[in-house]
């Protein structure tokens, strides 16, 4: 059984096939997936998976790159829809200075907001952070992120940085880029990693593993991610499906 932590099925990338991809991942032996809304739409359409499928919950939030337009009457629509039994999570949300659009401010504002509404709705939070290492861990830790938890989704940082995130008791995302060649940061991440303490996620349709990196990643694909996993903490493929199943089943409580 594995646990897929985060992954977009609503997305249009699925549109022309969406439920035989589903049906897909779930022969692969995912058992679990975790829809993540990145707009307040996409939030919606991972409620409506959801409820549609018995192996699907949804993550409700904005995207950093989308939250420009966010006002506090959207952040009351997040938290009626926290209210959902088959939500388990405010994300996608967080950082990105890659693009730097919205300005950073915009970005910060709307990050300790849905943060709070987390720790309202007393959820986990599933961080976007990219290129905002400090950033991200100041306000995480201003707005006591450590009572809600979470996943800092496709981790991008190093061993420094990734003890800071466990320290507050957060869980690390590990996607497809651990099985890239060039990817000598990150695997160096999960082999200090404790087992504990990653969990498993593709981020599809984006970013798919060798050997299908530059095709449309799906969640059938984290078969590969977890032999990756696997390789490099010298265990079976089988305590690290167990093992970071119970994780993200002990972190969304499902």
């Amino acid at each position: 059984m594995i646990y897929e932590t985060h992954t977009h099925f609503d997305d249009k990338a699925f549109d022309i096939d969406r439920d035989e991809a589903i049906r897909e991942a779930m022969a692969a032996g995912v058992t679990r997936f975790v829809n993540v809304g990145a707009s307040l739409e996409g939030s919606i359409r991972s409620m409506e998976l959801a409820d549609k499928y018995p192996e699907f919950l949804a993550a409700v939030g904005v995207h950093p790159e989308e939250c420009a337009s966010l006002s506090e009457a959207d952040i009351g629509l997040l938290e009626e829809y926290a209210e959902r039994e088959n939500v388990v999570a405010i994300g996608e949300i967080g950082l990105d200075y890659y693009w730097d659009k919205p300005e950073r401010d915009i970005q910060k504002k709307w990050f300790a907001a849905q943060i709070a509404l987390a720790r309202k709705v007393k959820l986990p939070v599933i961080i976007h952070s990219r290129e905002a290492a400090q950033d991200t861990y100041d306000i995480l830790k201003a707005e006591k992120a450590d009572e809600t938890g979470g996943i800092l989704h496709c981790f991008s940082y190093g061993c420094e940085m990734a003890k800071q995130f466990l320290d507050m008791g957060f869980y690390i995302g590990v996607g497809g880029v651990v099985t890239f060649k060039n990817a000598k940061k990150l695997k160096e991440v999960v082999g200090y990693l404790p087992l504990d303490r990653i969990v498993t996620e593709t981020d599809s349709p984006y970013m798919a593993p060798v050997p299908m990196r530059g095709k449309r990643n799906t969640s059938a694909y984290l078969p590969y991610i977890v032999k990756q996993i696997a390789d490099i903490k010298g265990v079976s493929v089988e305590e690290v499906e167990k093992v970071t199943y119970d994780n993200a089943v002990r972190l969304f409580g499902k």
